[in-house]
């Protein structure tokens, strides 16, 4: 199988559109681009990456998939369109033209309408996704889980892909209401889970591989083997030690894993997952 970081971005750095990269975030506060990342991604023998949007717009679904078109290392995008559009059959039969467009995302953590995905005018774009054989990366926070668990029953044939297991607070050591929601929304067959993002909540400086095991027992018991994939959340997980910290607490953990689970988790997974 191959190896697959499941979820990367890229950026040419804009202070405008990239507001959300604070002061604090420094080490990101500049361009990352697929020569930015190749060598990294060979230097840890993974043979792809799909590229995330992060920022709202055409354009940027635009700019992502003029870069994959450039470098077979990227095997898919996550782009952005309005599903609330009255156009939106048409947009996506625009993008169905794009071999490696495999699904889209909405910012849904930052909105002040928290079941925003509930909605009817959202579902209808949902809908059209699975029409168009689209998946769909739900970038969520902890209160959202359990509007996430409606929306898979509403859509049980949707290919459904948690990220960041949904930012539980790992910093604090908070884990019993993300506990029980994440097992209700892993209840779901539809839905996977990125393992990613994981640095990024808890301690960047001085974050240890024990604070992620209890976060990662809850994960893997709840989706299983089958149903969660690797991805670094790079360029991001910079601002928490970078790409090799992103990756080890998660190959510690994996280690006791079978050869196929690991397979599976570390590519696999991903690849059946976007069509990749």
């Amino acid at each position: 199988m191959p190896r697959i970081d499941s979820h990367q971005h890229f950026w040419r750095f804009d202070p405008v559109r990239e507001a959300w990269i604070t002061a604090d975030m420094a080490a990101i506060r500049r361009d990352f681009l697929p020569e930015d990342l190749q060598p990294i991604l060979a230097r840890h023998d993974f043979d792809g990456c799909v590229a995330v949007q992060a920022s709202q717009s055409e354009a940027e679904t635009d700019f992502l998939l003029e870069l994959a078109a450039g470098h077979d290392f990227i095997r898919g995008v996550v782009g952005w369109v309005d599903l609330r559009a009255e156009n939106i059959g048409e947009r996506l039969a625009h993008y169905s033209q794009f071999a490696k467009l495999k699904g889209f995302r909405h910012v849904l953590q930052g909105e002040t309408d928290r079941e925003l995905m509930l909605r009817p005018a959202f579902r209808r774009g949902l809908t059209a996704l699975y029409h168009h054989g689209f998946a769909y990366d739900l970038l969520i926070l902890p209160d959202q889980l359990g509007y996430a668990a409606e929306l898979a029953t509403a859509l049980p044939n949707q290919p459904l892909v948690l990220d960041h297991l949904a930012k539980p607070l790992i910093k604090t050591g908070e884990i019993e209401f993300w506990k029980r929601d994440i097992q209700a929304l892993a209840g779901h067959e539809n839905v996977l889970c990125k393992v990613s993002g994981l640095v990024t909540e808890a301690d960047w400086q001085h974050g240890q591989p024990a604070d992620f095991r209890p976060y990662l027992d809850v994960v893997f018991e709840a989706f299983g083997p089958r149903r969660v994939m690797f991805g670094s959340d790079w360029p991001v997980c910079s601002v928490a030690g970078g790409y090799g910290r992103a990756l080890g607490p998660v190959a510690d953990y994996l280690a006791a894993f079978s050869a196929a689970e690991q397979a599976r988790f570390w590519g696999g997974n991903a690849a059946a997952f976007y069509h990749l």
